[in-house]
């Protein structure tokens, strides 16, 4: 036996009870993992995530759709609004083509007309071949003729004066200025708008109540450890930070995922639109959509929103908590 083991038998035996806390406590102190109010990965934590990025991606669409939808009447207004047009009808006993001859000089002399392109009567034939079919003899039809009359950039004409002098020297012409479709398209493209903003405002809803909704069941679900908190001397404000920090990283998970997905669709119906232009699928769509792309504008205005997301997220979540916690108290 070494004569030391004596001597630490007794060094053991007068150790007080607290120097076994103090050990312990050093080795908790030591330990570098810490145990989160939250826990990340837990099941209600990844539901939440899923349903920021399916309402993240429902707005991005919405918002990508209603910029696509304002870029293509703004481009048809402009197209529209850049012309306008007379139309001749035939009448017993007057000679049309002498009554074009008229409207086509009117037009010209008003200020403000860059060109004036009168129809053929073959011409206007084939405007109404979609409608009747062709191969018709149109000779017996009384087809009105028609005159493309373009305006100068940025000049407005005095149209009042052209309605005058088209209803003393040519009755049968009348002067559309196109006025009621760009109307209707300024209503269009309201309704989009507003259309629009609805649907932005019912997803933000939905996630409020959603976060409300997770933000309770992990209180619930943690609600000793709060209470063990509060005893220690935690404040509300720290147990409101812990739970916004929590809920502000899945708002950031499940935006950029939504967010992310809805850049990819665009991206992908953008990259499509190239490929396709040129053949008669892809002019014809360009003819009624315009640029089938959101551009730069658009894909920041869903990396906005992504952000957006996530700070409604953790703001929610901290009301929430605070709220709970001030009834509690």
């Amino acid at each position: 036996m070494s004569t030391t083991e004596p001597l630490d038998r007794a060094a053991a035996s007068m150790r007080e009870p607290w120097d076994e806390l103090d050990a312990a406590s050093t080795l908790d102190r030591s330990s570098k993992t810490a145990t989160p109010i939250v826990p990340k990965n837990s099941i209600a934590g990844r539901s939440l995530a899923a349903v920021v990025a399916i309402m993240t991606f429902l707005a991005s669409l919405t918002t990508g759709s209603a910029m696509l939808v304002v870029a293509a009447a703004s481009d048809w207004r402009s197209d529209v609004g850049r012309e306008v047009t007379i139309q001749v009808r035939p009448v017993p006993g007057r000679d049309i083509e002498a009554d074009v001859g008229k409207a086509v000089a009117i037009a010209r002399s008003t200020p403000g007309i860059a060109e004036v392109e009168p129809f053929s009567k073959e011409d206007s034939a084939k405007l109404v071949e979609p409608w009747l079919g062709g191969g018709l003899k149109l000779d017996e039809l009384p087809i009105p003729r028609m005159i493309v009359v373009k305006l100068t950039l940025g000049a407005q004409p005095d149209f009042a004066a052209v309605h005058k002098a088209l209803a003393a020297q040519v009755p049968s012409a009348s002067l559309d200025d196109h006025r009621r479709w760009i109307e209707r398209m300024r209503t269009m493209a309201g309704t989009a708008v507003a259309g629009g903003l609805g649907v932005l405002g019912l997803v933000v809803v939905v996630t409020m109540l959603s976060v409300t909704f997770a933000t309770r069941g992990a209180m619930a679900t943690n609600r000793p450890i709060i209470e063990v908190l509060h005893y220690v001397g935690a404040t509300d404000s720290f147990v409101a930070s812990q739970f916004q920090r929590h809920f502000l990283i899945l708002g950031l998970k499940g935006g950029a995922i939504g967010g992310g997905a809805a850049i990819v669709l665009f991206g992908i119906i953008g990259a499509a639109s190239a490929w396709l232009s040129g053949t008669a699928g892809g002019d014809e769509a360009a003819a009624l959509f315009g640029s089938i792309s959101i551009g730069a504008a658009g894909y920041l205005a869903i990396m906005i929103q992504i952000v957006a997301m996530a700070v409604l997220t953790a703001l929610v979540s901290r009301h929430t908590v605070s709220s709970t916690l001030e009834s509690i108290d």
